[in-house]
């Protein structure tokens, strides 16, 4: 009931018909009701389900059990392998730090060296006439007495020049004591292109090396020309080779004759590697045959073949196992023995070369010895590279000592560069001295 002005009681039921809009939802009819659960397989109420019938339920919507985890994979470097297969999983963080540590990194390394190893275990062994140039270069110094100046001018990306002088020298022919040459050259991706000409003696040289077949082979010419006519020269080569060896054949004109020759570098293993060369002179009729053999030497040898390395079980693994780096699966070595016998001159060559300290310290040892004679010359020379200066000392069996001293005279690059350089043979009481300036980039 709900008091009016009047003071007079109406029916709620009245007052609901009257004023509809204050109807609420707990004055609404109630929602039907959901239909009956069917019944359960195996019988029984929805009050009283069985163990049968909740097994049958639960059976019926399982869903199916996840895969296996895929087994643990181990290396071959690795001593407890098997017993880690039979051991339950470490949790989360610790596999994560297992597997980010240094010795397991450098594990790791390893494996994928000695793996790229088995797949190319024997590099391109590189030209035959550069086998052994490094041991050349320590143990034949270029010496000269008075005063050189190169003067380097680069004009172009791909053009440059260089103006050579030299003043008080000894060295010239005729008696002359001061010349000066020209050099120009031309480089790009696939070749480059030099000439030198030196007006004082009326000469002209050049170099042309490009490359063919989309770098599958190298072409090289090279012109000698004076103005006697004498000593003019032609020569052609083509450079060409595959994954483990390399090959060259030469053509051309020298000293009035045709010249034939032609060689051939293999590598047999990961360090050794086998060669020769040929060639017909035609001004005398020289035949000339050479062989010669390179073997390279790594740090970490430790007595190990070759065998052992492709294998596995050799310096790689044997690194893995101490944390120490294994050796390079390509590149040139830091240290090798190579030996060359030339068949026409009864002359054996031994080359030796060691890097102490990489980049810094390099040692080589040369002896030539004819068998037949038992004549021997020995060579041995040193290389200390330090931050702004290097220095090259040579001693041969005769007592001779050579020295070049090169001192940087900035920091940044194409700083200019001075030389000293020295020659004494106390046995023949011979002596000079000279110095060098190269400026230009």
């Amino acid at each position: 009931m709900v008091p009016n002005n009047n003071n007079n009681m109406l029916p709620s039921s009245l007052l609901g018909n009257i004023l509809p809009l204050f109807r609420t939802k707990c004055d609404a009819a109630p929602p039907p009701l959901p239909p009956p659960l069917p019944p359960l397989a195996g019988g029984g109420s929805s009050s009283g389900i069985g163990n049968e019938a909740i097994d049958a339920a639960a059976a019926a919507t399982k869903l199916p059990p996840p895969p296996p985890p895929p087994p643990a994979t181990t290396t071959s470097g690795s001593s407890s392998s098997s017993s880690d297969n039979t051991s339950t999983a470490p949790s989360s963080s610790s596999s994560s730090s297992s597997t980010s540590s240094p010795a397991n990194v450098a594990a790791l390394d390893n494996s994928i060296a000695q793996i790229a190893s088995t797949i190319s275990p024997i590099s391109n062994p590189g030209p035959l006439e550069a086998s052994t140039w490094d041991v050349r270069r320590l143990t034949s110094l270029d010496t000269y007495d008075g005063m050189r100046c190169d003067i380097s001018k680069q004009l172009s990306p791909y053009f440059a020049v260089v103006h050579s002088f030299q003043l008080g020298t000894s060295g010239l022919p005729e008696g002359k004591n001061s010349n000066y040459c020209l050099t120009a050259q031309m480089n790009d991706e696939a070749g480059f292109l030099m000439c030198r000409l030196d007006p004082d003696r009326g000469t002209v040289d050049g170099r042309i090396h490009q490359s063919l077949l989309g770098g599958v082979a190298m072409g090289k010419l090279q012109v000698g020309t004076s103005s006697e006519g004498q000593n003019d020269q032609l020569l052609g080569e083509l450079d060409f080779g595959g994954m483990t060896w390399t090959g060259n054949i030469k053509y051309g004109s020298m000293g009035g004759g045709n010249v034939i020759g032609m060689n051939y570098f293999q590598g047999v293993t990961k360090r050794l590697a086998l060669g020769g060369e040929a060639m017909y002179v035609g001004v005398n009729g020289n035949k000339i045959g050479s062989y010669t053999a390179k073997y390279a030497l790594y740090p970490s040898d430790g007595g190990h073949t070759e065998g052992n390395i492709i294998a596995g079980s050799g310096d790689g693994a044997s690194a893995a196992a101490t944390g120490a780096p294994a050796p390079p699966p390509s590149g040139e070595a830091p240290s090798y023995i190579a030996a060359t016998y030339n068949s026409a001159q009864f002359m054996l060559s031994l080359a030796y070369k060691r890097s102490i300290t990489p980049n810094r310290v390099t040692i080589a040892t040369s002896l030539e010895c004819s068998p037949a004679t038992l004549e021997s010359q020995v060579f041995v020379g040193a290389e200390f590279n330090l931050t702004r200066s290097k220095m090259n000392v040579c001693i041969d069996g005769s007592g001779r000592i050579q020295s070049v001293l090169g001192a940087n005279l900035g920091r940044e690059p194409g700083s200019p560069t001075l030389n000293f350089v020295a020659e004494l043979d106390h046995g023949k009481s011979f002596m000079k001295f000279g110095y060098g300036l190269n400026i230009g980039s």
